[in-house]
C-alpha cells in the first residue's frame, strides 16, 4: 500500500513538472509569434520611409541629363569655362536637393565635373567605369548601386542616367550623370531601438545596421562567384565580408527597393525567455492551488465519513430518507421555476428576434433607396453639363444674330431636360420593378451619346473617333439607360487620356454573333492590375476626391445585366484600356423578314 502511494506521488509529480514545462514552451512559442507580428508591423512602418527616400531622387539624374551645361561640357570637355559652369551648376543643385554628390562622366567613365570639385576628396578626374551603374546608364537604362565610395570611403546609394548628345532621349549617349544619396540618417534613427535592425543586399551582405559590429557581415557564407563580383565592383572597398558568428533564429524581413534589398528586424530573445518563465510560474501556482484544494476536500470528506459512521444504522437510514425527500422536492421546485424562467426568456427572445428582423428589412430598403438616390445624383451631372454647354452656345449665337442656331440649341436644351426627367423617373420605375422596354437602335444611341459630349472632347483637345459600321443593329431595352452607360464610359475614357501624350478615344459598333458589340477604347495608361478586380464595385474609384463617387461603372454594369448583356474591361496590347458592351440582338419576326 505504501509502495502504491509512493508511486502515485511520483506520477503526480512528473505530471506537474510536465505541465510546467509545457506551459514554458507554450509561453515562449506565443511570445515568439507576438514578437514576429510586432516586428512585421514595425517593418511595415519603417519600409515606406526607406522606400520613399530611394524613390524621392529617382528622377533627379534623368532631369539633369537634359541640362544644357551637362550637354555642352560633354561635347567640349577641353573648354575650361564650360567645365566651370558645369561644376557650379552641379554644386548649386546638390545643395538645394540635399544629396551627397552629383557628378558627370564621359563615355570612358572619367569624371569631368562634380558638385564636390573644390573638395580634397572630390570626384573630378576619377574613373568609375567599373561601377555597375555606369554600364547600365551607358546602355540607356537607369543604373542603381549601393557601395562604399572609392574616393571618400563613405557609403551611399548611387542612381545614374544617360546624357544624350542632342538633348533628347533616343540620341547618342555622350556620358553619364550620377547622384549619390546617403542613408546614414536611417542608421542613426535605428540606434534608438533595442532590437537589431539591418538592411542587407541581394547577396545577404549587411551594409546598414544599428549594430556596428554587424555591418559588412553576411547572413550566410558567400560563394566564390559573389566574392569575385564584390571585388570587381569594389562595392565594399577595403572591407572583408565574413558571416555572422551567431545569427538569431527569430527575425522578420521586408523587401525594399529595386535592388533586392531585405529590411530585417531581430527581436530580443530576453522577452521570449521572460514570457516562458511567467507562463511556467502561472502553471505552477495553478497546480499548487489545485493540490491544496484537493487536500482540503479530502480532509473534509474523511471527517464527514467518521461522523456518519458513528450514527446508528436506523437513524442514518431515516435521516437519509428525509433528507432525500426534502432534497428531491426542492430540486423539483427549483427545476419548475427554472423551466418557467427559461420559457419566459425564450418568449422574450423570440419577440426580440422578430422585431430585429423587421428592423433589418426596413434598414435594407432604406440602404437600397440611398444607393439609388446617390446613383441618380451622379447621372444627372451629365445632362446638366450638356444644358450648360448648349446655353452658353445659344448666348453666343444670339449675340451674333444667328436665330436658327439659337433655336436648335434651345431644342437640344429641351431634349436634355426631358432626358433629366426620364432619368429621375427611373427611380420610381425601379421601385415599382417596372421598366419601359422597347426597340433601341444602337447606332442612334451611340451618335446621341457622342453628341452630348462633343463639346467636352473639343474643350480637352481629345479626338473622338466614331465608327457605326453596325448601322441597323437593334436590341430590346431602354434607350435612356443605354445612353447613360455609353456617356459614362465615354467620360471615363476622356478622363483616362487627360494626361496622355496622345489623346484619342474611339467608339465602334459592330455585330458579334448574336450580340451587338459597342467598344470604347482610349490611348491612356490602361487599368492597373490591382484595380481590375474592383472595377465594377460600388464606391470604388481611382479618381481624386471630389471627381467621382465610384458609382458610375457599378450602375452601368447593373443596367447592362438587367438587359441580359455584359460589360467587360481589359487593357489593349498597344496601350490604353478597352471597355466592351455586349447586348443580345433583337430577334426579327418572320413577317418582318418577308417585308424586308
Amino acid at each position: 500500500m505504501r509502495a502504491q502511494k509512493s508511486l502515485l506521488i511520483l506520477i503526480v509529480t512528473l505530471c506537474a513538472l510536465g505541465a510546467v514545462a509545457g506551459a514554458y514552451f507554450a509561453g515562449t512559442s506565443r511570445a515568439r509569434a507576438d514578437l514576429r507580428l510586432q516586428g512585421q508591423r514595425q517593418l511595415q512602418l519603417m519600409a515606406p520611409d526607406l522606400q520613399s527616400l530611394l524613390q524621392k531622387y529617382e528622377t533627379l539624374p534623368f532631369v539633369l541629363g537634359f541640362q544644357p551645361d551637362l550637354i555642352e561640357a560633354l561635347a567640349q570637355p577641353s573648354d575650361r569655362r564650360a567645365i566651370d559652369r558645369l561644376n557650379s551648376t552641379l554644386k548649386t543643385i546638390q545643395q538645394q536637393a540635399k544629396v551627397g554628390a552629383i557628378y558627370v562622366m564621359d563615355r570612358d567613365g572619367l569624371t569631368i565635373g562634380a558638385s564636390n570639385w573644390d573638395q580634397p576628396l572630390g570626384f573630378v578626374g576619377k574613373n568609375f567605369s567599373y561601377r555597375p551603374y555606369f554600364d547600365a546608364a551607358l546602355q540607356g537604362r537607369a543604373g542603381r548601386f549601393y557601395g562604399i565610395g572609392t574616393s571618400t570611403t563613405e557609403a551611399g546609394y548611387f542612381i545614374a542616367q544617360p546624357v544624350y548628345g542632342r538633348g533628347s532621349a533616343g540620341g547618342p549617349v555622350t556620358g553619364v550623370v550620377a547622384v549619390k544619396i546617403s542613408l546614414a540618417d536611417f542608421e542613426r534613427t535605428w540606434r534608438s531601438s533595442d532590437d537589431a535592425i539591418v538592411l542587407a543586399d541581394r547577396s545577404g551582405v549587411i551594409f546598414l545596421s544599428n549594430r556596428p559590429d554587424w555591418i559588412y557581415r553576411s547572413l550566410t557564407p558567400l560563394d566564390a562567384a559573389t566574392e569575385r563580383q564584390l571585388a570587381h565592383t569594389q562595392q565594399y572597398m577595403g572591407k572583408t565580408v565574413t558571416p555572422l558568428s551567431a545569427k538569431p533564429d527569430l527575425f522578420v524581413t521586408q523587401p525594399v527597393g529595386q535592388l533586392g534589398w531585405q529590411l530585417m528586424l531581430f527581436p530580443g530573445q530576453a522577452r521570449v525567455l521572460r514570457a516562458g518563465l511567467q507562463w511556467a510560474l502561472a502553471a505552477a501556482l495553478l497546480l499548487a492551488c489545485a493540490a491544496l484544494a484537493g487536500w482540503a476536500s479530502h480532509q473534509r470528506r474523511r471527517r464527514l465519513e467518521e461522523r456518519l459512521a458513528s450514527r446508528a444504522a436506523l437513524q442514518k437510514a431515516e435521516l437519509e430518507l428525509n433528507d432525500k425527500i426534502v432534497e428531491r422536492t426542492q430540486q423539483l421546485r427549483t427545476t419548475n421555476q427554472h423551466l418557467e424562467s427559461k420559457y419566459a426568456k425564450l418568449q422574450e427572445t423570440e419577440h426580440l428576434l422578430r422585431s430585429t428582423q423587421n428592423e433589418l428589412v426596413q434598414a435594407g430598403k432604406l440602404a437600397m433607396l440611398g444607393q439609388m438616390a446617390t446613383g441618380i445624383t451622379h447621372e444627372l451631372n451629365q445632362p446638366l453639363a450638356a444644358i450648360r454647354a448648349f446655353a452658353d452656345n445659344a448666348r453666343v449665337f444670339l449675340e451674333r444674330g444667328q436665330g436658327e442656331q439659337v433655336a436648335g440649341n434651345l431644342g437640344h436644351i429641351s431634349e436634355a431636360s426631358a432626358r433629366m426627367g426620364a432619368i429621375i423617373g427611373q427611380l420610381k420605375g425601379f421601385a415599382r420593378k417596372d421598366e419601359t422596354l422597347g426597340t433601341v437602335e444602337l447606332a442612334r444611341s451611340v451618335r446621341a451619346s457622342a453628341f452630348l459630349l462633343e463639346s467636352e472632347f473639343r474643350r480637352h483637345a481629345v479626338t473622338l473617333e466614331i465608327d457605326v459600321g453596325g448601322d441597323g443593329l437593334k436590341v430590346t431595352g431602354d434607350s435612356v439607360r443605354i445612353e447613360q452607360v455609353l456617356i459614362n464610359l465615354l467620360r471615363n475614357a476622356l478622363d483616362a487620356v487627360e494626361t496622355a501624350e496622345r489623346r484619342v478615344v474611339a467608339i465602334a459598333l459592330a455585330r458579334d454573333g448574336g450580340h451587338a458589340l459597342v467598344s470604347i477604347s482610349d490611348s491612356g495608361d490602361g487599368i492597373p492590375e490591382q484595380v481590375v478586380a474592383h472595377l465594377f464595385e460600388p464606391f470604388f474609384t481611382t479618381k481624386p476626391s471630389g471627381k467621382g463617387l465610384g458609382l458610375g461603372l457599378a450602375i452601368s454594369s447593373s443596367i447592362v445585366q438587367a438587359m441580359n448583356g455584359q460589360l467587360t474591361a481589359h487593357n489593349q496590347t498597344d496601350g490604353g484600356a478597352r471597355f466592351e458592351l455586349r447586348l443580345p440582338l433583337q430577334i426579327e419576326s418572320s413577317e418582318t423578314r418577308r417585308a424586308d
